[in-house]
């Protein structure tokens, strides 16, 4: 795990070096990549470190299965929130479809208050909203809430 997260985090770290930005003001479009990068490549790093100074011995005397397997109810939530977010974006706009991913993403995680979700949901949506479009000026589909469709 530590060699996929250093070589994703090398890999945006190469494209932020290589990006032709002209004058751009701060931060920038660099910024906020160049900064996932680093903790990438620090995280990968204290992983690496973990696993180095505290290795797992599968041969223990528990009578646990090391039999490998996947929660696809959980890959499921996962993926089909993703998905119906590409899909509504255009039409419901950032805070709806954003709080349609987070609140996919909770269940698929475990979390079985739904409403509780929702609300959760749909203010981290706002916060992202607020910080992608007010903050950095970028343009985010409003969709219904701002009256197009």
């Amino acid at each position: 795990m530590p060699g996929v997260i250093a070589a994703f985090s090398l890999y945006i770290l190469i494209g932020v070096l290589t990006m032709d930005v002209g004058d751009a003001d701060f931060p920038g479009p660099r910024f906020f990549p160049t900064i996932l990068a680093v903790l990438g490549l620090v995280l990968a790093a204290i992983i690496a470190l973990g696993i180095i100074r505290h290795p797992e011995h599968p041969e223990n005397n528990s009578d646990r299965s090391w039999r490998f397997h996947s929660d696809f109810q959980a890959l499921g939530w996962t993926v089909g929130g993703f998905l119906a977010f590409a899909v509504l974006l255009p039409w419901l706009g950032w805070i709806i479809a954003g709080g349609i991913v987070f609140w996919c993403v909770a269940r698929g995680f475990g979390s079985r208050r739904p409403l509780f979700d929702v609300l959760v949901s749909l203010f981290m949506s706002s916060i992202a909203y607020l910080g992608f479009s007010v903050a950095l000026g970028l343009n985010l589909p409003s969709g219904i809430l701002g009256g197009g469709f």
